[in-house]
């Protein structure tokens, strides 16, 4: 299996002077996996701590930081002689006190070592934390595979490289494969353990219980790790999102989560859920002026899962309803077809997502997304209805934007927009 993040794993290592460097992820999205075979690939060896199931090495960091006495006890629990060839991976280090202050002594003590850490619950802890290295550590998230690396998977590496190359003739004539390949990933999607799976089994049945595997252990992580008195709020705004992402008007409603519910109420449960990287929270601007950031309105958002998978498992959704396109789908499909590009969009490095919705209601963007110095106003289509009213008057609202819809559709430019394949989300933003 491929992952595009280990390009990102060598850029970091290639640069002079880096600092420990932080993968962030949902629990089994692939980190400790990734690191593995980046250090397999990179280096010489390398010496691998899991806190979480590592009692003794969990309270290394408790006495004091000397880099000296850390790296002796790393070696006698990994039988790894400890060099400057060697990869450091600290897996889970949100379960070992002072685990992510002690990187910023790595940093400044002992910058020949490399060191990778990560964690699932890692955004949580970081708000716990009274001493985060500010300025001394790297970032890196990591998201589930992509539509593209999922296509690799399965065996079908010629198809991405039609996508990466843009050749819209090719991929038209294989336009139906193609949406075939994709209506398995809506229902797949792209958690590692489940994809591998299904390449070896071909089996929807399996695929299905490891999807419900992944989210019982999401739940037990509520019972473990959340406040107790935030694990009811948690498990409501969890289970809503299908729901909330079904309606016609995807922003987030409180009073679906129960009848006069507020936002005090349930800030909190959001902000843990965004934490654990289990859901994407995407705020309205105002706005399609630059930055976007400056017209945010806090008070308005879209929720989204982190897979698409995982998404149909918790809703339920038939096999045969998604693969077979049935008819009892077709108001489901919109917002599976959403959750698809968002989940795409987040594996484009340095792009800030919004949605855009006019203040009287009566236009809306999927998305509005910020590249660099561009703004891309974005219209998801589930099906071939072309229509796309909200998107042209944002165009001729906003002079010097042009239009992207993503559709079942094949590639067309129009003077104002260009229509892309589903297909297609990753290599064109």
């Amino acid at each position: 299996m491929k992952r595009e993040a280990i390009k990102q794993l060598y850029d970091w290592k290639n640069r002079r002077n880096h600092k420990p460097l932080i993968i962030r992820g949902a629990r089994q999205v692939g980190k400790t996996w990734l690191l593995k075979e980046f250090a397999r690939e990179a280096y010489s060896q390398y010496a691998y701590i899991n806190f979480e199931d590592n009692e003794i090495m969990r309270n290394i960091f408790q006495k004091d930081f000397q880099i000296e006495r850390i790296l002796l006890a790393l070696q006698l629990a990994t039988h790894v002689k400890i060099d400057t060839d060697t990869l450091i991976i600290f897996d889970e280090i949100q379960e070992a006190p002072r685990g992510v202050t002690a990187l910023k002594y790595f940093y400044e003590k002992a910058p020949q070592y490399h060191i990778v850490a990560a964690g699932s619950l890692l955004g949580i802890s970081m708000h716990q934390s009274d001493s985060f290295p500010v300025g001394k550590v790297e970032f890196m998230d990591l998201y589930p595979l992509s539509f593209s690396e999922f296509l690799d998977a399965i065996g079908h590496a010629d198809f991405v490289n039609l996508l990466r190359q843009k050749d819209w003739d090719m991929i038209g004539i294989f336009h139906t494969q193609i949406q075939e390949y994709l209506r398995q990933y809506f229902y797949i999607g792209g958690m590692p353990e489940v994809v591998s799976s299904f390449v070896a089994d071909k089996d929807f049945a399996r695929v299905r219980q490891l999807q419900r595997d992944i989210l019982d252990s999401y739940d037990r992580d509520f019972s473990k790790h959340a406040p107790l008195g935030e694990v009811p709020r948690i498990r409501m705004v969890w289970k809503s999102v299908p729901a909330q992402l079904s309606k016609e008007n995807r922003k987030f409603i409180y009073g679906i989560l129960k009848e006069g519910g507020r936002a005090k109420e349930f800030e909190l449960a959001i902000e843990w859920l965004c934490d654990a990287g289990l859901i994407y929270k995407v705020n309205r601007t105002k706005k399609g002026l630059l930055p976007l950031s400056a017209y945010e309105d806090f008070s308005a958002f879209k929720l989204f899962m982190v897979d698409t998978g995982l998404m149909c498992s918790l809703s339920n959704l038939p096999t045969q309803a998604l693969l077979e396109g049935d008819a009892l789908f077709t108001d489901y499909k919109g917002a599976l077809t959403e959750q698809y590009v968002l989940q795409q969009l987040k594996t484009v490095r340095d792009l800030s997502i919004y949605y855009w919705s006019a203040d009287n209601s009566r236009g809306e963007l999927d998305f509005l997304v910020q590249h660099e110095n561009l703004v891309l106003p974005i219209e998801v289509k589930a099906e071939e209805n072309l229509k796309s009213k909200s998107l042209r008057y944002f165009v001729e609202s906003n002079q010097g934007l042009h239009g992207i819809r993503f559709s079942m559709s094949a590639y067309r430019e129009q003077e104002w927009m260009t229509n892309y394949p589903l297909c297609s989300v990753e290599h064109v933003i």
